[in-house]
């Protein structure tokens, strides 16, 4: 700094300027996470699930609409379904793989994996408008090598699905993201 400016340079100079400037990007990003973390909702964990993947077909709509129709809204029924451009995943509690195979019979399926929980957080209201959260939470659970079976999001909220062996290590992680 000395050699640009061609004279000497104090210290005090040089804590000035940098109190001067405006905070980063990152750290913007990293007080906004700071303020998210504190105002996340309620975590609720469900075990003893079941996952199946089906390669996507003109039939598996009318499959799936007769799935959701059958289980209906009880909230003791875990059920989601993702459908992506090649393939569609449905993840339920164990005590309705009957109607899953059931419905889906004639689908051609190309994955499926058993003892599975999962991890909901419910998000706060202004979540869609701060960077960086869904990395901060997964980078976390990543640096634990925890593995993730499946990521599964709403506007408000956000599901983790892992091993049953893994739940415990994940849930930690996510309550100490709170605290």
């Amino acid at each position: 700094m000395q050699k640009q400016l061609e004279k000497p340079v104090k210290e005090g100079a040089i804590i000035v300027a940098i109190n001067r400037r405006e905070p980063n990007y990152y750290y913007k990003i990293n007080i906004g996470i700071k303020g998210f973390l504190n105002s996340l909702g309620d975590i609720t964990v469900r075990s003893d699930l079941r996952d199946y993947t089906y390669a996507n077909s003109d039939t598996l709509p009318e499959c799936e609409r007769k799935l959701i129709s059958r289980t209906g809204m009880n909230k003791d029924n875990f059920v989601t379904v993702s459908r992506g451009i090649y393939e569609t995943t449905i993840i339920v509690s164990r005590a309705m793989e009957h109607l899953v195979e059931k419905s889906f019979r004639q689908e051609k399926l190309i994955a499926e994996k058993t003892n599975l929980s999962s991890i909901t957080i419910r998000l706060p209201k202004n979540n869609t408008e701060i960077s960086g959260i869904y990395y901060f939470i997964l980078k976390k659970i990543a640096w634990a090598g925890i593995n993730i079976v499946e990521i599964i999001s709403t506007t408000h909220e956000f599901t983790l699905v892992v091993s049953e062996e893994l739940v415990h290590q994940a849930l930690g992680i996510l309550i100490g993201l709170k605290s």
